[in-house]
């Protein structure tokens, strides 16, 4: 068990001030760790007052004490809460303590280090990302507020972990919304251009600061898992495949033939790579646009019996809905055209603006529109390394259905 961080000699008193509405401090009390500008009483204590990345005490209209939060006065969320606890102010300890609470969660988890180490605001450390890759870490951070502790976060990494390598991978579309540059640098440690993830007993060859989001989808490792049990002896088609995660290990689980289809040359050299190493000589590679390959399957009179599409996030915003339902409906319907008797499709969505019940929707119309009945068999969230906050509904956002589908 992870020891509480030691006590800062620094009082809340020497931290700024931060002053909700009346009425507004329920949310926060309740759990939550986001403060919107509109909740925040500004004549008494102005945001403009702020610097970015400033920490502050966070306190109700009637003086009580919420929590230490950074603050971004130029931000819709305008301060986050770092924690509670009036003893400890924000700062290196308090981040090794995060890292060690952190850490003891996912040792108990899984027998190597290979996993998200730090995810979030359901890690109490909102706006960091950290992954696990044996002795290396790649960090994500999406606040101004993380950006600011930047050097703090190194220091803890280094206390905890001793990693041989920590890259920062900031380069997400996130990051505008708090007018952050996107760059990717080695904090400590040599340049590292790949390393190996073994997952379902395959050795992935995984890019380190040059690939999508971190390298690795650690969120969906149990998903690809519970794969397995579908495959054998099937032709399986992986759309969308990255690096093959979910084709490579169908794969080596005695699937009969594998297609893999991404539209990133680079990612797809790697899959080949990674394929040839584990011996597995039944997987090709196509590199195309997800939507126009289908087609192509589709008028080629191509089947298959397992088809797996795990796409990026058709939804980012509330105003992206419309248009990203409508993307999410045709791609499961061109997914069910190429689909055998039978056969079972993996539809996947890391939306979270598109709910669980959104997306059995939208099987549902897609399969009637091509005259099918989809039965939904399993369903599958986050992998444990992604905890969810119960109180910050936009900490669960992905869903894999297992769906069988039949003649109508």
């Amino acid at each position: 068990m992870s020891t509480p961080p030691p006590a800062l000699s620094n009082s809340s008193d020497d931290l700024p001030e931060l002053r909700l509405k009346p009425r507004e401090d329920r949310r926060i009390a309740g759990g939550h760790l986001w403060i919107f500008s509109n909740e925040v009483d500004t004549v008494r204590t102005p945001l403009t007052a702020f610097a970015t990345g400033a920490h502050c005490r966070v306190v109700a209209s009637n003086d009580r004490f919420l929590g230490y939060a950074y603050v971004n006065p130029h931000a819709l969320i305008c301060a986050r809460i770092l924690g509670r606890d009036p003893e400890f102010a924000p700062g290196k300890s308090l981040l090794v303590h995060r890292l060690q609470v952190a850490l003891a969660l996912r040792e108990k988890l899984y027998s190597q280090p290979f996993y998200r180490l730090v995810y979030g605001e359901s890690d109490g450390l909102p706006g960091l990302v950290l992954d696990r890759f044996g002795d290396i870490v790649v960090g994500q951070i999406g606040t101004a507020g993380m950006e600011a502790m930047k050097p703090a976060i190194v220091e803890a990494v280094v206390k905890v972990l001793g990693p041989k390598a920590l890259i920062w991978k900031n380069d997400s579309g996130a990051r505008e919304l708090e007018a952050l540059p996107s760059y990717v640098e080695t904090a400590i440690g040599p340049d590292i251009e790949e390393t190996v993830v073994e997952e379902n007993g395959v050795r992935f060859f995984v890019p380190m600061g040059r690939g999508q989001k971190t390298g690795w989808f650690y969120d969906q490792a149990y998903n690809r898992r519970s794969l397995l049990k579908y495959v054998k002896g099937a032709r399986v088609l992986d759309v969308f495949s990255y690096l093959g995660a979910w084709g490579l290990a169908a794969a080596a689980a005695g699937a009969s033939e594998v297609l893999s289809v991404d539209s990133s040359a680079p990612a797809l050299e790697l899959l080949q790579r990674s394929a040839a190493a584990n011996g597995l000589h039944n997987v090709h590679t196509e590199r195309a646009d997800a939507f126009d390959a289908l087609a192509a399957l589709r008028a080629a009179g191509e089947k298959f019996d397992v088809v797996i599409i795990d796409p990026p996030a058709f939804i980012k915003r509330r105003k992206d809905i419309p248009k990203g339902q409508a993307a999410y409906r045709k791609l499961n319907q061109q997914a069910m055209q190429v689909l055998g008797r039978d056969g079972f499709l993996v539809s996947c969505s890391c939306s979270h603006h598109l709910g669980l019940d959104d997306l059995m929707v939208t099987i549902q119309q897609a399969a009637r529109h091509v005259d099918r009945f989809a039965q939904v068999v399993e369903v599958g969230g986050h992998a444990p390394d992604h905890p969810i906050h119960p109180a910050i509904a936009e900490t669960r956002y992905l869903k894999s259905l297992f769906c069988r589908v039949v003649q109508d």
